[in-house]
């Protein structure tokens, strides 16, 4: 027992600071925002967009490539597929938005990051948001970085947010899942069951647009297909600090400005 103790001791406080203090360090092979240089780019070229396999990758009428960060698994199959190396991912965790068309960029646009809910709704909700987690039919793996939230690394009821078991006691649902047909109705169910007014957040690529699966009579091409959906946080899966950037920033609990301070100051 003393050398679990002194162990503990040792170790000193583990959960990160994020947003109160600078972001923990993200790995070099984080696959954020892909972004392609069309100024590599020859004209006709089509490789990565027939590369892709969800058809994530399309072209605007002036021939220059539009990417749908909701639709995309960060699979590289497209970067590996360009012979000029145009293609890369930018490292940065930060990709959560309001808006499903948000995630629809051309090399030049900017994302416009998730805004906070509007006053009235923060008014009811407090400091706290209690959601009920649906795994409408995914692999588990949105579900496991979503869990990661809970561990003392993060502590995500710090913040006021936790899963709750029964809709009743939520305010709103977080669905990660392509929405199998096998899940519709208990996801209806459930979203029916959550005392309004009431908030909906769709994780993963799943959840937005169907992942792998989109198109296939069986599931259902994202969540906003049947629910109103007020915040998407995009991957496959999302890193952990994707999706707390995401319901942090629903919150109205992240400053750009200060993080980028606190940064440059670590």
């Amino acid at each position: 027992m003393i050398d679990i103790i002194k162990a503990r001791i040792y170790q000193k406080h583990r959960t990160i600071r994020f947003p109160d203090g600078p972001p923990p360090p993200v790995p070099n092979r984080l696959r954020g925002r892909l972004q392609i240089n069309t100024a590599l780019c020859p004209d006709g070229c089509r490789i990565c967009a027939e590369a892709c396999p969800v058809d994530a990758i399309s072209f605007a009428a002036d021939d220059r490539p539009v990417v749908d960060l909701g639709r995309c698994l960060f699979c590289n199959d497209c970067k590996s597929a360009c012979p000029q190396h145009a293609i890369t991912h930018v490292n940065d965790y930060r990709l959560a938005v309001r808006k499903r068309e948000d995630l629809v960029l051309g090399d030049a646009d900017a994302l416009a990051l998730a805004e906070e809910l509007g006053a009235e709704m923060k008014k009811l909700l407090g400091r706290s948001l209690k959601l009920r987690e649906v795994s409408a039919g995914g692999c588990n793996a949105c579900e496991a970085d979503v869990n990661v939230l809970g561990t003392v690394g993060w502590d995500l009821g710090r913040f006021g947010i936790q899963f709750v078991a029964s809709p009743r006691h939520a305010d709103g649902v977080l669905i990660t899942g392509p929405v199998t047909q096998n899940m519709k109705s208990a996801l209806l169910d459930t979203y029916a069951a959550v005392p309004a007014p009431k908030i909906v957040i769709a994780v993963g690529a799943c959840a937005i647009a169907g992942g792998p699966f989109i198109g296939h009579a069986e599931v259902g091409n994202g969540a906003d297909s049947i629910l109103p959906v007020d915040l998407y946080i995009p991957g496959c899966p999302p890193h952990p600090l994707t999706i707390l950037d995401g319901l942090l920033r629903l919150l109205g609990r992240v400053d750009d400005h200060k993080t980028a301070m606190r940064k440059e100051t670590k």
